[in-house]
C-alpha cells in the first residue's frame, strides 16, 4: 500500500468512486501499458476486484477526481468493465500531490529512464515550490542541489544522477525512445540534450542513415560544436560517419 509522507498526516476518507469522476495525474511520468502484466491484472480484477484502493485527491470546484496512485489499477478495471472503484481521497495541494504521485511509483521495479527523468523533474519542481518557504537563506545553486540529493536518497543515487537523469527531459522523443531502448547510454544521451531541437534532428537522421548510435566521445564533441555555433548537419554526418573502435574490432573478427 502507498504511504502518503507530508509533515503533518492528511486525513482520508474511503470511498467507491464512478470511474467517470477520475482523472489522471495532469503530466503523470509513468507510462500505462496495454501489455501481458495489464492483461494479467485486468483478469485479477475480474476475479478479486480491486484488493488495494487508489489513492486520489478532489480537483478543485468540481465533483472529480486526481489519480495519485493506481493509475495501472483504473485502466485495469476500465477494461475489466468496472464502473466504479474503491479509493482513499487525501486533501493534497498541488505540490503535495506531485510528489506522492513520483513516490508511489519509483518503486517499481521495470521504470524507463524516460519515466524516473520526468519522475524526477517532477518531484524537483514540486521541492523547490514547497521550498519558496524554508529554503529562503540558500542560494539558488544550493537550493537545487540540496533538492537533489535529496530526490536521490531515497534511491540510492547520487545528485549529479538525479541532474542527469532530469537532463533527459530534453530530449526529442525519438532521441528519448532510443535511451528507453537502450541503444543510446546515460552520458552520450546527458551530451546530446545540451542541442537545439534541429540539432537533436539531425542526429536522428544520422542514426537512421548509419544504423549505429553515436558513442560519448563524439556527442561531447557534437555539444562542443554547438556551443561554438558550428554544429551543421554536415558536422554531424562528418562525426557520425567516423569508424569507432568496437566497429573496428567487429570487422577484424569477421
Amino acid at each position: 500500500n502507498t504511504k502518503i509522507r507530508t509533515n503533518t498526516p492528511p486525513k482520508k476518507k474511503a470511498a467507491n468512486i464512478q470511474v467517470d469522476k477520475l482523472r489522471t495525474f495532469e503530466g503523470h511520468p509513468f507510462k500505462v501499458l496495454d501489455d501481458e502484466d495489464m492483461n494479467n491484472l485486468t483478469e485479477s480484477i475480474k476475479a478479486q476486484g480491486i484488493i488495494s484502493p487508489l489513492i486520489v485527491r478532489a480537483i478543485e470546484s468540481t465533483d472529480e477526481y486526481e489519480v495519485i496512485s493506481g493509475h495501472r489499477r483504473l485502466h485495469a478495471a476500465i477494461k475489466a468493465g468496472l464502473s466504479e472503484v474503491p479509493a482513499l481521497i487525501y486533501p493534497l495541494d498541488r505540490s503535495e500531490a506531485m510528489i506522492a504521485v513520483v513516490d508511489s511509483n519509483l518503486h517499481r521495479e521495470k521504470l524507463l529512464p524516460s519515466e524516473k527523468a520526468f519522475a524526477y523533474k517532477m518531484k524537483m519542481d514540486a521541492m523547490k515550490q514547497q521550498g519558496k518557504r524554508t529554503d529562503l537563506t540558500l542560494s539558488q545553486a544550493a537550493t537545487k542541489s540540496d533538492t537533489a540529493a535529496e530526490i536521490g536518497k531515497s534511491q540510492n543515487e547520487s545528485r549529479d544522477q538525479v541532474f542527469r537523469y532530469i537532463r533527459l527531459t530534453y530530449l526529442i522523443p525519438e532521441l528519448l525512445d532510443l535511451v528507453d531502448d537502450g541503444r543510446i547510454k546515460m552520458r552520450p544521451a546527458v551530451e546530446l540534450s545540451y542541442l537545439d531541437e534541429g540539432c537533436q534532428r539531425d542526429v536522428v537522421e544520422e542514426i537512421d542513415l548509419n544504423q549505429c548510435t553515436p558513442s560519448h566521445d563524439q556527442t561531447i564533441r557534437m555539444r562542443k560544436f554547438f556551443s561554438e555555433g558550428k554544429l551543421t548537419p554536415e558536422v554531424v554526418s562528418a562525426i557520425m560517419c567516423e569508424e569507432k573502435p568496437n566497429q573496428r574490432e567487429k570487422i577484424c573478427l569477421l
